[in-house]
C-alpha cells in the first residue's frame, strides 16, 4: 500500500512522526480520510477520534481542535492536544465534562457558550476514546 509522511504537532510535543497508510480525522464539515496522493488542502479539525494506520495496524487517539495541511506526499496536523488512550486521565476528563456542563447551564454570552461547548466536546471525545479502547483491551 502507498504511504505518506505524517507529522502531528501539539504546543508541547511532536505526537507522531512517520510514514502511514492512512489518517482518519474529524473535520468541521465531517470526517475525512487522508491517503497517499491526496489533493492538497488545508482545513480545520474538531475534537474527536483520529485513526492512524501504519504497517497494516490501525490505532485510535484523541485529538482536540486544530488545523491540518495535506499535500500529496506529506500531511501536517497542528492540534491543541493529542493523546493515546493510555495517556488519557479519565477522572480529569470527567471533571472537565462536569465543569463544561455547569458552565453551559450558566450560559452568559454566545462567545462563552461556544467555548464551553468546545470544552464539553473535548471531554466527551477523550472519554469516548478512553472507554472504547478500554473495552477492546478486555
Amino acid at each position: 500500500m502507498n504511504t505518506f509522511f505524517l507529522e502531528i504537532i501539539t504546543p508541547e510535543k511532536t505526537f507522531y512522526r512517520g510514514k502511514v497508510e492512512s489518517l482518519d480525522i474529524p473535520a468541521l464539515g465531517g470526517a475525512c480520510t487522508i491517503l497517499a496522493g491526496h489533493q492538497p488542502m488545508v482545513f480545520a479539525t474538531e475534537p474527536g477520534s483520529i485513526f492512524i494506520t501504519a504497517d497494516g495496524s490501525k490505532r485510535e487517539a484523541f485529538m482536540s481542535e486544530g488545523f491540518i495541511e495535506v499535500r500529496p506526499d506529506e500531511t501536517i496536523v497542528f492540534s491543541q492536544a493529542v493523546e493515546w488512550p493510555e495517556e488519557i486521565n479519565e477522572r480529569r476528563a470527567k471533571e472537565a465534562k462536569e465543569r463544561a456542563e455547569e458552565q453551559l447551564r450558566r450560559n452568559r454570552s454566545a462567545a462563552e457558550y461556544r467555548l464551553n461547548r468546545m470544552a464539553l466536546q473535548r471531554a466527551f471525545a477523550r472519554l469516548r476514546v478512553k472507554h472504547h479502547n478500554h473495552l477492546s483491551d478486555d
